[in-house]
């Protein structure tokens, strides 16, 4: 086993995503998610949870070569599947007295580039639909849910690659503690602070109720049309049971589902997407009439990924998300690339394709529906963020990397 952070620290991180990020309470029961590397904070993880009184810690370990394997070697009926004991598993978070946790960081980056890329597309596309169901009770609060990270030799060789390999996997672990606010300089509260932080600057976007956000770049011109209704979230979300969670851990986000018929233009990524096991570099594209009508990448076999990905269904090829980041996320300050989409969203300013978000609306207005959710980052230090007001005024509210918008944090919500 590759030990990371010190006992202690590995500890603190696993108390704070079982009692902060999740609100785990005696009786309950927690799922893991996670990979062979990731033993260690799994284990860390159900210390955490027993000592608090959750009844049943299950931990499901996943591997990228079996899935490589799958998908590689086994036949058309191999794809997509869903076992109906992983359907029951899922199904048992829907009573309120369990949560799920998935973690990332990838024990192999890249073990899936030379899967075909139709087939990749097609696994994801039908395991997404056969779990439909489990995506609508997370989008509508029904299920306590997180992701969280863990370093993995691999994977922190590839962040940070001129270190040897002990001190990589220490500097990428001591990075997530300075993420979650759980770093050596930081106060017991920081964690609340900085989500009060969030809260702030999403009730402020909500009361400015802009018609659109307009970003502006090197090969970024993108319109993205808002709701009447619309309602910006960030720093934590409330349970159908009342409970605070906080399913991204570490955020620096806020938040909105935006009309999905009211987007145009063209984006060009400013950081790669890790998406099912692949690194896609170069992706740019267009809007027409809130839909893609035109999508790019570095490398052919990665455009056709995107290209057949987004065509999953009548939603994926429209907007579910866009996403405010500024450069005082601690991510961005890092100044890497860290190849995980908990990370790479959290440290600029993106926009995500397919489902959107049903707590982003006040009178129930309609959001894109889709069986996906895919993040791609579109903001930088380069890349102006305005909003336009309904009366046709701009307004900025990031330039050159800084939060421009005034925000009120005498009140709190």
């Amino acid at each position: 086993m590759t030990t990371t952070l010190p006992p202690a620290s590995r500890r603190a991180y696993a108390d704070a995503i079982v009692q902060q990020c999740l609100d785990m309470r005696p009786g309950e029961s927690l799922l893991i998610d996670c990979e062979l590397g990731h033993r260690e904070i799994a284990v860390s993880l159900a210390e955490s949870a027993y000592a608090h009184g959750v009844v049943r810690v299950d931990v499901h370990y996943t591997d990228r070569r079996l899935q490589r394997a799958r998908l590689s070697d086994g036949s058309a009926e191999a794809t997509g599947a869903v076992a109906s004991w992983a359907q029951a598993r899922l199904r048992s978070t829907l009573d309120g007295n369990a949560a799920v946790l998935h973690i990332v960081g990838d024990t192999e980056p890249g073990v899936l580039a030379d899967v075909d890329p139709a087939r990749l597309s097609d696994d994801f596309g039908q395991r997404a639909r056969s779990i439909r169901w489990f995506t609508k009770a997370v989008i509508a609060n029904r299920v306590r849910w997180a992701i969280a990270a863990w370093p993995t030799p691999a994977w922190a060789e590839d962040v940070y690659p001129d270190l040897p390999a002990a001190d990589a996997i220490a500097q990428l672990g001591s990075d997530l503690l300075n993420f979650c606010r759980l770093g050596p300089n930081d106060p017991p509260n920081g964690w609340v602070n900085h989500a009060k932080m969030l809260r702030d600057r999403a009730r402020v976007m909500t009361e400015r109720n802009f018609a659109e956000l307009r970003f502006t770049g090197p090969g970024t011109d993108l319109h993205v049309g808002l709701a009447p209704d619309g309602i910006w979230l960030g720093g934590g979300e409330m349970s159908e049971e009342g409970r605070t969670t906080y399913p991204n851990f570490p955020t620096e986000e806020i938040f909105t589902s935006p009309v999905a018929g009211a987007t145009r233009g063209t984006f060009r990524c400013t950081t790669p997407l890790t998406f099912n096991g692949r690194v896609i570099d170069g992706i740019a594209g267009e809007f027409s009439r809130g839909r893609l009508v035109r999508i790019d990448a570095e490398r052919e076999s990665d455009r056709e990924v995107l290209e057949r990905t987004f065509q999953t269904d009548g939603g994926s090829g429209r907007l579910g998300e866009v996403a405010l980041v500024d450069s005082a996320s601690r991510i961005g300050q890092a100044g890497r690339i860290f190849g995980e989409t908990l990370l790479d969203e959290n440290a600029a300013s993106h926009i995500a394709f397919g489902n959107g978000f049903g707590g982003t609306r006040s009178a129930g207005g309609r959001i894109n529906r889709s069986v996906i959710h895919i993040d791609v980052m579109i903001g930088s230090a380069e890349i102006s963020t305005s909003g336009v007001t309904q009366s046709g005024q701009t307004v900025p509210i990031i330039v050159d990397g800084e939060w421009r918008l005034d925000t009120d944090t005498s009140a709190d919500d």
